[in-house]
This record gives C-alpha cells, sequence and structure tokens, in this order.
C-alpha cells in the first residue's frame, strides 16, 4: 500500500485487533477526540465512521491531532518499509532522524542528498503529504514527549535535546502542535529522574527503544561481543557499551524493548545517539517479511530456529568500513586485536573512533598492518574526507558501493559487507565469504538459491554465519 493510501479496511482490522505487526507502520487518527494513536493502543476502537488512518506522524499531526498520551507514539518502531528503501526519500528520513536537519536545516539536507530544496519539498509531499521541515518537527515534538515523560531532564535541557533551538521556540511549537505546554505534560507524566554527575556536569538518563517481536537479543549482543574494539567498546550478551561524542552509552535489552542508558555533557548529542543505536541493533526490521521469503527456502530450518534474527547495524559508516578492510582474510579475533591498535594509536578526543581526517594524519605504521592495508585505509579515508563517499545515509546505496569499489584494495566482499551493516541494504551479500561458501556446502545448498533469497539476503547471510 502506498503512503498515501492506506487500505482502511486492513488498517481497521488492525486496529480492532490491535495487532502488533502493523505498529509504526500507520497511525490511527480520531476525529472526535483530534488524538492519533499506535495501532496497539489499549484504548477502546473508535468507530469507523470516526477515524482516519495516517501512514506518518508528521502527517497526523499536520491534520490537526495530538498524540496519545496512553499509547504514546513516540514509543513506535519505525516503519521498516522507510527504513530500508535507498531512495531519496528514505534516504532523507534517515538523515533527519541522525539530525541533519537540526543542525544544517532544510536547504543542508538537500545538500546532503544532492539536489535542490524545492524538489526535496516536492518528494517529501508527494510521498508523505508534508514537507520534510514538518517531518523534522514532529520527530523532534516526538523525542521532547518522550524525555519529558521518562525523564526528569530540565525542560531547557529537553528543549535542546530535542533540536529545539530555544526554549521559546519548544514552549510555542509543543502548545500549537500538542495543546499542551512542556511543564503542563512534565506535571501529569511523573517519569523517573535524571541524574546529573557533580564531577563531571554530565547528565545520565534512560530511555527505551522498542522493537518488533520476535527478537534475538541474545544474538545480536553476541555479534557485538565478538567484534568489540579494546579501549572503544565493552559487550557481552548482555550488553553493549561503548564511547561516544561527549560521554558514553550503554544498551541493555529487556521485555519489549532495549534500555539505552546516556551519559553525555551536551544533550544535543542525543537525538543522532539514539537514530543510530537504533540501527546498531536493527530495531526497526520487519521478522515476518523477512520469515516469509527465507522461510520458503532452503534456509527455513535456520529461520524457524531464530525467527527473530537481526542484521546487527553500524554506529558510524566509516567506523565500519575501516572494520571491515581490516578484517580482510583474517580472524575476528585478529581484526579487534588490529582495530584496537589503530584507536589506541589515533582516537579522537574522548575515546572515539578516529576520524577520516584524522587516520589520514596518522602513522599506521609498526600496528601490524600490511603496507597495502595501510594504503586502503587511507584511500578510503581520502575518499570520505573528499565527499566522494557517504556511509551515513546520504549517499544512493548503489552509488556508494560503486565508489567502494574504486578504493584501492576493496573488492566486492568487503563492499558488500560494508553495504549489509552501515549502509543497511537487506539485499546485500558478501560475496566470496569463505565461511558462508562452506556453510551452504554443509547443508548442500547451491550457489544460485542466493537468487531465492532476495531481497533479504543480507539476512540470510546472518542465518548462515550463526549457524557455524
Amino acid at each position: 500500500m502506498s503512503p498515501l493510501q492506506l487500505d482502511f479496511d486492513a488498517c481497521y482490522r488492525a486496529v480492532s485487533a490491535r495487532d502488533p505487526r502493523f505498529d509504526g507502520r500507520f497511525y490511527t487518527a480520531v476525529t472526535t477526540t483530534r488524538i492519533y494513536c499506535r495501532p496497539i493502543c489499549p484504548a477502546r476502537t473508535p468507530s469507523s465512521r470516526n477515524v482516519r488512518f495516517y501512514r506518518h506522524a508528521a502527517t497526523a499531526e499536520a491534520a490537526g491531532f495530538r498524540p496519545c498520551k496512553r499509547c504514546r507514539p513516540e514509543l513506535s518502531p519505525g516503519d521498516p518499509g522507510w527504513d530500508l528503501r535507498g531512495d531519496l526519500v528514505g534516504r532523507a528520513l534517515r538523515l533527519i532522524d541522525d539530525g541533519a536537519a537540526d543542525e544544517q536545516g532544510v536547504a543542508g539536507l538537500a545538500g546532503r542528498l544532492h539536489i535542490t530544496e524545492r524538489h526535496l519539498h516536492r518528494l517529501f509531499v508527494a510521498e508523505l503529504g508534508v514537507g520534510p521541515l514538518a517531518v523534522a518537527r514532529t520527530k523532534r515534538l516526538l523525542l521532547a514527549k518522550q524525555l519529558l515523560t521518562e525523564t526528569a531532564l530540565p525542560v531547557t535541557e529537553v528543549a535542546f535535546a530535542a533540536g529545539f533551538g530555544s526554549v521559546r521556540q519548544f514552549n510555542a511549537t509543543m502548545r500549537e502542535t500538542y495543546g499542551f505546554t512542556p511543564s503542563e505534560l512534565r506535571a501529569t507524566a511523573g517519569g523517573p529522574r535524571a541524574r546529573t554527575s557533580p564531577e563531571a556536569g554530565s547528565v545520565t538518563l534512560r530511555l527505551r527503544l522498542h522493537r518488533r517481536e520476535p527478537y534475538d537479543a541474545e544474538g545480536v549482543f553476541a555479534f557485538l561481543a565478538a567484534r568489540a574494539v579494546p579501549d572503544l567498546e565493552q559487550a557481552d550478551t548482555t550488553s553493549y557499551s561503548r564511547s561516544v561524542q561527549g560521554g558514553t552509552i550503554t544498551l541493555t535489552p529487556r521485555p519489549g524493548h532495549i534500555a539505552l542508558d546516556v551519559a553525555v555533557d551536551d544533550t544535543r548529542q542525543l537525538a543522532r545517539v539514539v537514530a543510530r543505536c537504533r540501527r546498531l541493533l536493527d530495531l526497526d526490521a520487519d521478522p515476518e517479511a523477512i520469515s516469509d521469503v527465507l522461510g520458503r527456502t532452503s534456509l527455513e530450518p535456520l529461520v524457524r530456529a531464530r525467527p527473530g534474527l537481526r542484521v546487527p547495524g553500524a554506529f558510524d559508516g566509516f567506523e565500519l568500513a575501516v572494520r571491515a578492510v581490516v578484517g580482510q582474510q583474517i580472524s575476528v579475533a585478529g581484526a579487534r586485536t588490529l582495530l584496537g591498535r589503530i584507536v589506541a594509536r589515533a582516537a579522537a578526543p574522548g575515546g572515539l573512533f578516529p576520524t577520516p581526517e584524522r587516520l589520514l594524519d596518522t602513522d599506521l605504521g609498526g600496528l601490524g598492518l600490511t603496507n597495502r592495508r595501510i594504503a586502503t585505509l587511507k584511500d578510503l579515508a581520502t575518499h570520505l574526507a573528499d565527499g566522494r563517499l557517504d556511509l551515513d545515509g546520504g549517499q544512493d546505496p548503489a552509488e556508494a558501493v560503486a565508489a567502494l569499489l574504486d578504493v584501492r584494495g576493496i573488492g566486492p566482499w568487503t563492499a558488500g559487507y560494508i553495504a549489509l551493516r552501515a549502509l543497511r541494504d537487506p539485499d546485500a551479500w558478501p560475496a566470496g565469504d569463505l565461511v558462508l561458501r562452506k556453510r551452504m556446502a554443509c547443508l548442500g545448498i547451491p550457489d544460485h538459491h542466493t537468487e531465492r533469497w532476495r531481497p533479504w539476503r543480507a539476512y540470510a547471510a546472518l542465518h548462515l554465519w550463526s549457524s557455524s
């Protein structure tokens, strides 16, 4: 169904059944209350004559509806239809989630996509019924609503954390859109307290990141733990922690959601942190759609054994690309050791993974890397630094893969692995991967069966890797 032409009867059946499979795919707006809800809202199902259905929360808000305080639309998992799209609108939505519109405005967002602001607006209206500015505003408001409800972060901090330029703008926008002020919402929320560290002046708070079920949390966290880089990450099957700009984060699986603990000295990074954690843990995937395809192929036993398997993403595209290059033709443990040495020598302030510019200025000799591998890393960093390559959502995935293949020392396997994790291409396939070939041979799966796994070959790869 298209974004502007939802099937009314199908949506109403989903709402009547409170079907969790549709959570995040559309929103139900009730004309008598002027409130919009998630399909799983526990409130009494309204009469069909009083409801409207919208594909995006911004469209519902533009039509004059405000979010339900009971089912809390800000907690919906992302729509997998948008999350996996590689076209201009899909990429623009990911960049908006990453804070591009807040930092650079809509003009800067359009510039990242190499199109005009007018063309971007036209595409959004055609697909969503509202422009990118309205989508960015709704994202800010919903994050602010979650912060006001789940934490006691001061209203001033909430405003800046959500991406607003001033407290006055925040108050006015919330009153105009929702009909109540931040303080009025806070008074009825009763959320837990945000904690301030007296030593560093940092803020520590916890947010819930909701996901679709089933979700193989143990598999995701085990995958990240096996690849955790010393001095940058700490992980096991029950938690994952890492350094981020201005602080640290910890992700812990809980029933129905992931707990995100953030300790930062600048809450303006919060929106980006939330978006990148969702991508890292693949929280917005559609396990039913994936299983429907892969479960009717030679992978059926693996899919039945792990129906909630996910493809771990990347917190930073350049970081993942460096991991892929370093990991060429060596063990996972060996790659961790080399990456730890790179971080120890070239880490950005705060213990962060080095930026492309910092890696270019760092002597990588004596770390155990071959001269050829060093040359590949330097060429990769150059491609990122001069704008020929964008691995954080702005570039068409096919163009990004083509640009990766232009880097000396990057072949189909490396480009495919980067596409699988950093570019979030659900059909990416790391061609020539030795483990995949061995597992397929062991299971008696011919090479041509990979075509039957489209458009979910990335998930097929994870099933095979996880079964070894």
